[in-house]
């Protein structure tokens, strides 16, 4: 079997260099029948993680969406983990992932299931998630395929603009959630992995049309442009408030700009005229931690432009950051209460301490404020969620190490 295994793989990459993102579903089902599998479909999530959405292929009938909630694909796309429907055929469903970030689930039937079988399914999962990936950034078909409705122009420019919400290693895990997605306004996101560094940035641009989209993605790339040429954090938002000034005159933007060292836990962080992060640490938010006097925004020009502060602390193992932008505490009900911070923090903290992982518990949470919100924000609501979980063996190998070399 392995080597049936090896050669179905290996000619399911072969082909994928040279077919069309139409042709995908395709290989991938073939690959499934070489495996003794009776089929295999593809289906992605939606923008909004809502629905799990097939992915269309040449001459074949579409199935249905199916929802994330409530079923059992939706199960396996929740918890990241494989669930088999004890029916005839039988049908496995497996997650999709590229690195640590979920993209959708693959179902496979089988008129039976045995280890090798099983073996066979979850690897075709592996190559088809990087296929799928390695293809979005030149077709539109897998980006139509997640829409159920079009994007605004602004939204459409800051998507473009965006980072994959999920990332991670064995020593940090940072994951973002945005809303409305079909009509973001101002706020934007980003988060990169440099040579033992995780970077963040949470903007919230004024105003919410395509100028405030503009600003921010102007922030984004000149965040981008100043550290990957080994900028500082007060490079990075020197920059930022030169360019907006220059080419977007009255664009004030407030933002959070955040280093993390991953080897020592070290966070510094600007904090241009944002809401202050939170730290939490074992499911409680750890008040005043991170909350610093309050600075001038970006875009105001040479004239107001402030000496930024770089602010400093040292997380614990475990410890989890968490930037927002405002439109999520101020989400308002029909009857005008506010989200509020309150309510953000006992969500989170819960969802964290029952065991979900950050993708799904920021999914449940922006659901949640949407819910509040009777499904239509007034202002953008962004929120970046990341954990420094170092080996805590190895951090403590490092110690001895270096108590004994004293």
């Amino acid at each position: 079997m392995a080597e049936e295994l090896g050669a179905a793989l290996a000619l399911f990459l072969e082909h994928s260099h040279v077919a069309s993102p139409l042709q995908v579903p395709q290989l991938v089902d073939a690959a499934a029948q070489r495996l003794g599998m009776a089929s295999a479909v593809i289906y992605l999530a939606d923008v909004q993680e809502d629905q799990l959405v097939p992915l269309p292929h040449a001459g074949g009938q579409d199935d249905a969406a199916l929802a994330v909630e409530g079923t059992v694909a939706g199960w396996a796309y929740r918890t990241m983990s494989l669930r088999l429907s004890r029916r005839r055929p039988l049908v496995v469903w497996l997650p999709l992932v590229d690195g640590i970030a979920r993209i959708g689930v693959l179902r496979v039937t089988a008129e039976q299931l045995t280890p090798a079988l099983l073996d066979g399914a979850t690897q075709l999962a592996t190559v088809t998630a990087m296929t799928i990936v390695s293809k979005s950034g030149f077709s539109d078909l897998f980006s139509r395929t997640a829409r159920r409705r079009p994007m605004t122009t602004a939204a459409e420019m800051v998507w473009a603009f965006l980072p994959p919400r999920t990332l991670g290693t064995d020593k940090v895990t940072s994951s973002a959630a945005l809303e409305p997605a079909y009509d973001i306004g101002g706020d934007a996101f980003d988060h990169g992995l440099d040579d033992g560094r995780l970077h963040l940035t949470v903007v919230d641009a004024m105003g919410h049309d395509l100028a405030a989209g503009l600003a921010s993605a102007v922030a984004l790339a000149g965040c981008r442009a100043t550290r990957r040429a080994g900028g500082t954090l007060t490079d990075i938002t020197d920059q930022i408030d030169e360019d907006l000034h220059r080419w977007r005159p009255g664009g004030l933007l407030t933002g959070v700009f955040a280093h993390l060292d991953l080897d020592t836990g070290q966070l510094s962080w600007i904090n241009a005229g944002h809401p202050p992060p939170l730290l939490i640490r074992a499911h409680h938010v750890v008040p005043g931690v991170l909350e610093a006097h309050g600075e001038l925004p970006l875009g105001l020009g040479p004239g107001y432009q402030p000496t930024r502060t770089v602010h400093w602390a040292q997380l614990e193992p475990g410890d989890r950051v968490l930037i927002h932008t405002d439109g999520v505490t101020e989400a308002r009900s029909a009857t005008g209460r506010c989200f509020g911070e309150d309510q953000l923090v006992d969500f989170v903290t819960r969802a964290l301490a029952a065991g979900e992982p950050a993708p799904e518990a920021l999914r449940r949470l922006i659901h949640a404020i949407l819910d509040h919100h009777h499904g239509r924000l007034q202002d953008d609501a962004t929120i970046v969620l990341a954990e420094w979980h170092p080996d805590t063996n190895d951090a403590s190998q490092r110690g001895s190490a270096d108590t004994a070399a004293q």
